[in-house]
């Protein structure tokens, strides 16, 4: 007890601290905030696939641009076909370069210019999630990729609206931007999807979670009873059984069978072919 009013000896009323206050609001780092360039030059290198050389060579003057605006100096080089990002004695946020290296992954992943810039917000953050090696057959691989986009793109549109989040499926990747939170759920539709559990599953609770957060009432209560618990059912198939009938047991061993000329003698056949053959000759 004595150790607990101690602790309550030095704590002060913060008047200040209001219940308007926004604690988790991330602010704007901006240049006033440091006093000189940074002391070491960071960068990043990403390599490109060939087909996205043609449209990098035409943005990359954006790129630039855009990059310019946080001190972040950045080099295309088409002969080895990478991408690198390092840092200036103009760059004065130390994240920066954290977000330039993001946008040129994104870049590399086939991501629009316009949507890719977007990383460079704060709050914004991006994960590249692979699937190529969760699944080895060829075709199976394929089906359930191609689950994630949906008829008409109409599952990725859903799991965009619920997540909050930018959602593009290309080659053996599967790239998304958007808050922490919805990278989070994005991740595990994704990963559970190529392990065979339908999205739609998935989108359906996601569905039924935003209509519970409305309530402020159900806020300190759990929502498992309002979530559907899915087990997976795989159907079994029924192998057909054949019971043999078991033979009276006999001590004796089974009759012969008569052979091919036996059978011809029984049918008066054998009698007929030797005269054919005698008229023959």
């Amino acid at each position: 007890m004595a150790e607990s009013s101690n602790k309550k000896k030095f704590r002060k009323d913060k008047p200040w601290d209001t219940d308007d206050i926004d604690h988790w609001k991330v602010d704007e780092f901006k240049p006033e905030e440091i006093n000189g360039p940074f002391t070491e030059e960071s960068s990043f290198a990403t390599l490109f696939p060939k087909y996205r050389e043609s449209y990098l060579k035409e943005v990359w003057p954006l790129v630039t641009k855009a990059l310019d605006k946080y001190g972040i100096a950045c080099v295309l080089d088409l002969v080895e076909g990478s991408m690198t990002v390092k840092t200036t004695r103009k760059a004065y946020d130390p994240y920066s370069i954290i977000k330039a290296r993001d946008l040129i992954k994104l870049l590399a992943r086939s991501v629009p210019f316009p949507q890719a810039v977007k990383i460079m917000e704060d709050g914004v953050a991006c994960d590249i999630i692979k699937i190529g090696n969760i699944t080895r057959n060829k075709e199976r691989y394929v089906k359930r990729r191609q689950r994630l986009i949906g008829p008409n793109g109409n599952t990725l549109k859903a799991i965009e609206l619920l997540t909050q989040c930018y959602m593009m499926v290309q080659g053996n990747t599967v790239s998304a931007m958007g808050p922490h939170k919805g990278l989070k759920e994005l991740r595990r539709i994704v990963i559970d999807c190529m392990k065979n559990v339908h999205p739609i599953y998935r989108i359906k609770e996601l569905m039924i979670k935003r209509e519970l957060a409305k309530d402020p009432k159900l806020a300190e209560e759990s929502w498992d009873r309002f979530l559907p618990n899915f087990k997976k059912k795989s159907a079994k198939k029924t192998k057909k059984v054949v019971v043999k009938e078991k033979k009276a047991y006999t001590p004796f061993p089974p009759a012969q069978e008569p052979s091919k000329i036996d059978l011809q003698l029984e049918s008066g056949e054998y009698f007929l072919n030797q005269s054919k053959k005698r008229k023959a000759s």
